[in-house]
């Protein structure tokens, strides 16, 4: 088995969160007649760089490896369900300050983050298989939760948070070949900063890609790439924060304040137990009073943990190779929970 390499598109799973991506340029082996010429030019070639380790060797057994250092720059998207769970509240304004308490009477409906991040990732690789690389973001994330139960009664109160993030990380892929198709296994840690998180938010992603590429009859060294793959992600589950309630609740959740406080009352005065109502009054009674009064200026506290709904998504990709400089490409996520969307424009440098 011949080796063939690859390396990496960069996922960034975003949100108050982020996201990172994988992707590639791939090595192969000129092997049709029409290509022999080509073929034989690799072969002569006296390859003195540093890097990738190996690469005399691979350029003697014809194989057209990539240029060793590159440099990327992508638009992502993306949209994922999450899961939330024990959930701590506080609040505080000129009147009170109460601190972080767990609140176990509240249910949630479904939770969901949407990003988009602008990044830049540049690459090396270390040997003819095996690429690393780095992270650099920015972008914003758009987080709903929606609280729908108190105990057994609705509730429907609804928070959408707007907010910058910024991420660094670094990550690395590892390929081979078996005849036409060509097998990555990508991996990466990153960290997210939210803009109104205390702490940074650590992402892992490891993906999983099979592809063929499609040589140019008379150009070589141009060709379309084709995969599919799979794709796990995985948040660091404690988040903890502190925003005003006019940026906490969209406008619709205003339009609705008569009913929601009409609802938690109805709960408080009919279902609640005496050791439930000491917490609800200084975790979100006050919130709920704050609302019925239209006062934004409260500042809520929150504690959670999180997941993704779906850690698996299934993935669809296509890379256009103009020369060993230039490469466009494209992945999307379309199966599962996650959906996404990935652009991004290579140059590699020799």
């Amino acid at each position: 088995m011949k080796i063939k390499a690859t390396y990496p598109l960069l996922f960034i799973c975003a949100f108050l969160f982020s996201i990172q991506k994988t992707n590639a340029q791939y090595s192969s082996k000129k092997i049709m007649p029409i290509h022999k010429a080509y073929t034989d030019s690799i072969k002569q070639i006296d390859y003195k760089k540093v890097f990738p380790i190996w690469g005399q060797a691979a350029y003697s057994e014809g194989f057209d490896i990539p240029y060793p250092v590159g440099l990327m720059a992508n638009y992502f998207w993306v949209k994922q369900g999450l899961i939330i769970d024990n959930l701590q509240l506080g609040f505080q304004n000129d009147n009170q300050d109460f601190p972080l308490t767990e609140i176990d009477f509240v249910g949630f409906g479904d939770n969901y983050s949407t990003a988009q991040t602008l990044m830049v990732r540049p690459d090396l690789w270390v040997f003819p298989f095996l690429n690393v690389y780095g992270i650099f973001g920015v972008g914003n994330s758009i987080t709903e939760v929606n609280l729908d139960k108190i105990g057994n009664k609705p509730l429907g109160l609804k928070s959408v948070v707007e907010q910058g993030v910024k991420t660094a990380g670094f990550g690395a892929t590892a390929a081979g070949g078996v005849g036409p198709v060509w097998i990555a296994v990508d991996g990466n840690l990153s960290w997210t900063k939210p803009e109104l998180l205390d702490k940074s938010v650590k992402v892992s992603t490891l993906g999983f890609r099979f592809g063929h590429n499609f040589v140019h009859s008379s150009k070589p060294y141009r060709n379309v790439g084709l995969w599919v793959g799979a794709m796990r992600v995985e948040l660091s589950s404690e988040t903890s924060g502190q925003l005003k309630l006019n940026e906490a609740l969209p406008p619709e959740t205003w339009e609705k304040a008569d009913e929601i406080v009409a609802n938690y009352r109805d709960w408080y005065d009919n279902e609640a137990t005496p050791p439930q109502k000491i917490i609800a009054d200084k975790t979100i009674g006050p919130i709920i009073d704050a609302i019925d009064e239209a006062d934004g200026e409260g500042i809520v506290k929150y504690g959670i943990d999180k997941e993704v709904k779906q850690a698996w998504n299934g993935l669809i990709g296509a890379q256009y190779q103009h020369n060993k400089n230039w490469m466009l490409r494209s992945e999307v996520g379309f199966i599962g929970d996650r959906k996404s969307v990935l652009v991004s424009l290579n140059y590699r440098f020799n």
